[in-house]
């Protein structure tokens, strides 16, 4: 018996026994037909399983709950098309329901109340309709191309609980449209277990009519920067605290629009505007306020401001011990929600009540890992990962204090910051710390976007995005889930899913931190959409001037959008920078991005990114470096020179002493005076390749030339330029 993150169609026959009773030979012949020409087609086109089929019905799992939602909505359209064409008395039509909950799986049948909602909601479905869970809304909203109607809560029969419900628009017309309730607004509900979409189908006979003239909406509220009143620079960061653990909190409220941490702390230490704060984040409310720590015991003010009209939603003054930190953030959170008339389901309330860990000492460690590992230095991170340490060290069952290592362990991997922690260390870190994340507290969403970040780089693109599903369901609010969601669909080549997820994220978040906004760049880029790539590029190098990688990214931009001089310029500024970061070589050279790109699951999706670098004039090799081809060497002369040799030389471009040992099983080792890789070295027909832990593990392969203008030779991959000899 296990549970598993999955989505199911359930297809039943509404009437059966009346449909066999009139024309049984007529009726399983429609139903055989239906099925093999649009029903079975529409499954496997959207990576469909059937478990089981029925008489009247069938029973099959996706993997993605929108996959499930597009196949529902494929399935009714062709449907209706079919009846039309058909024109028989007693058309087929179907019934659907859609479910995203938990469910548990035993052999090769599944059960539980995931199951169950789903079956329920199909009963309320109009026929030739879909309807589908508050849940699955969650999920799917924005990501398909039909629109969506409120129906409220529904009590479906034998379900304790009432659920949300919405019915599915599947005019062209309304696709993207969200639809209130006819009598009251209603809140979403973010997902918070171990989830599956299912999707039950029923074939019934009549035709969906029912629509709604309202648009739902959420306030949107930002969290303004706590002042600091304690007289002390040195506690700013307890101050921080409090309002990202805020931020946090009100994000977990499907009901609200909460702005992201970035963007509100441009605020910080400024003077209260209102104006400024509505137009520059878009929000309609504010929450501001101030902490004061003295010893043991602390002060803090906070009040909710409708910007709209200046008016004071709400005010509290709260003096406390430290001690009744959490209590206090918990009562901010409740009080604040009910004066936007934002009601908390019993699940959200729960996940609000939970404090992160009851050790005061490894809450304040956190808060110190977090300020350094926002500093974007090396020595910032490297501090903030032996906080972060110190934090879990404190308190082993601080879930939140693993999950932001983790997070900060695969931003070291995925940059290959290996001045900071090497990559094997780092990637090894990084699904340990998230592991453990996910065990101490299934509900955070940032452990599952760290691992459908490695996956995807591993080229396991079916759990990454499940994994990124699984993020969105948890932390559809979090401007950080949003991105590496974006990456991860990026890879996986799901574009639209990708251009959304950083579009979200930088609603919830306009000053994205500088690596972030590449992620944006980035998926513009490979869109296409040059205007949009170049205005995120822009900013993140204008926010990061000494990071050379963006630059090298906004020259393809500047080339795909035809401004070939910015291109040439900003490739010229680029190599600049990058060559004196080693950890940025992964794009000084078109081999090097050829080989950062690798996990793209489709190939082709380069093609127009290095056609624009190689445009701008980015060179093929590291440095510029170019040789005479008649000086290059064959397989065979390669393995000679090489297996079982060291090789003394130098690294362009200061000529670094370097030396690499190989043995004649292929082990080796590459020293510098500062580092030593430990790899796998091969000849792969008329290529040297190297294997090791950096560059994701994946080979680097590169030419040899014999040196016209000396004895020795050149070894040059995405990586470096070594000039060597050979000795025995």
């Amino acid at each position: 018996m296990e549970r598993r993150l999955t989505a199911i169609l359930a297809a039943d026959v509404v009437g059966y026994s009346k449909l066999m009773g009139e024309n049984e030979l007529g009726t399983l012949e429609g139903l055989k037909r239906c099925r093999r020409e649009l029903i079975d087609p529409e499954i496997k086109k959207h990576h469909g399983r059937t478990i089981k089929l029925m008489g009247d019905g069938a029973l099959v799992e996706f993997a993605s709950v929108v996959d499930a939602v597009q196949c529902a909505a494929a399935i009714q359209r062709q449907m209706a098309e079919h009846n039309r064409d058909a024109a028989v008395a007693q058309p087929i039509r179907l019934r659907i329901g859609v479910n995203l909950g938990d469910i548990i799986v035993e052999g090769d049948d599944i059960y539980g109340d995931g199951v169950n909602i789903a079956a329920r909601l199909q009963t309320i479905a109009e026929p030739g309709g879909i309807c589908i869970s508050g849940t699955a809304f969650d999920h799917a909203a924005h990501k398909v191309d039909v629109g969506f109607a409120d129906l409220g809560e529904q009590r479906l029969k034998n379900i304790a609980d009432p659920a949300r419900a919405y019915r599915v628009l599947l005019d062209p017309a309304d696709a993207g449209k969200i639809l209130a309730a006819p009598r009251r607004p209603r809140s979403r509900v973010m997902v918070l277990t171990g989830l599956a979409a299912l999707l039950i189908v029923a074939l019934v006979a009549t035709v969906l009519t029912w629509r709604s003239p309202a648009v739902a909406q959420r306030p949107t509220v930002a969290v303004l920067p706590f002042a600091n009143l304690s007289g002390d620079p040195g506690q700013d960061y307890f101050a921080d605290g409090i309002t990202e653990d805020l931020i946090t909190d009100l994000a977990k409220l499907s009901g609200l629009e909460v702005i992201a941490r970035n963007s509100v702390f441009a605020y910080k230490g400024k003077p209260l505007v209102l104006a400024d704060v509505r137009r520059n984040l878009g929000v309609r409310y504010a929450v501001d306020g101030s902490v004061r720590r003295t010893g043991d015991q602390m002060r803090l003010n906070a009040q909710l401001i409708d910007i709209a009209t200046g008016d004071t939603l709400w005010a509290n003054r709260f003096d406390r011990g430290i001690a009744d930190v959490f209590d206090v953030q918990d009562e901010m959170s409740r009080d604040i929600a009910q004066a936007l008339g934002v009601h908390a389901s019993a699940t959200e309330s729960a996940r609000m009540a939970r404090p992160p860990t009851a050790n005061l000492e490894a809450y304040d460690t956190y808060l110190r890992a977090e300020r350094e590992a926002r500093t974007g230095r090396g020595d910032g991170l490297r501090e903030a990962l032996a906080l972060y340490e110190k934090a879990q060290d404190l308190d082993p069952t601080f879930a939140e204090a693993f999950a932001a290592d983790a997070r900060l362990s695969v931003y070291v991997w995925r940059a290959a910051s290996d001045d900071i922690i090497q990559s094997a260390l780092a990637r090894k870190r990084a699904y340990e710390k998230a592991s453990r994340a996910l065990e101490l507290d299934p509900d955070l969403s940032s452990p599952y976007a760290v691992l459908g970040v490695m996956q995807v780089i591993d080229q396991r693109y079916e759990d990454a995005i499940a994994s990124a599903e699984h993020a969105l369901a948890l932390g559809s609010g979090d401007a950080a889930t949003q991105i590496a969601v974006g990456y991860i669909q990026l890879f996986a080549g799901n574009h639209g899913d990708a251009a959304r997820a950083v579009e979200t994220a930088l609603k919830l978040d306009p000053n994205l931190a500088p690596t972030d906004r590449e992620v944006v760049g980035v998926v513009f880029l490979f869109l296409g959409e040059a205007q949009k790539a170049i205005e995120n590029l822009e900013r993140a190098r204008d926010d990061a001037p000494e990071a050379g990688s963006f630059r090298i990214l906004l020259a393809a931009a500047y080339a795909r959008d035809g401004r070939m001089e910015d291109a040439k310029g900003a490739i010229a500024d680029g190599l600049r920078l990058v060559a004196r970061t080693e950890s940025l070589a992964r794009l000084r050279s078109l081999a090097a991005v050829r080989n950062h790109y690798a996990h793209l699951r489709n190939a082709e999706d380069l093609v127009p990114v290095m056609d624009a670098l190689r445009r701008a004039g980015l060179p093929e090799w590291p440095f510029g470096f170019t040789a005479d081809e008649q000086d290059r060497l064959n397989g065979a002369e390669i393995a000679s020179l090489v297996v079982g040799k060291t090789l003394k030389g130098s690294l362009e471009p200061d000529g670094l002493p370097a030396i690499m040992q190989v043995e004649r099983d292929g082990t080796a080792v590459f020293r510098t005076m500062t580092r030593m890789t430990t790899e796998k070295v091969y000849v792969d027909r008329d290529l040297l390749c190297e294997r090791s832990e950096n560059m994701f593990g994946r080979p680097d392969c590169g030419l040899v030339y014999r040196r016209s203008e000396g004895a020795g030779y050149s070894f040059v991959n995405s990586g470096k330029v070594f000039h060597f000899v050979a000795v025995n």
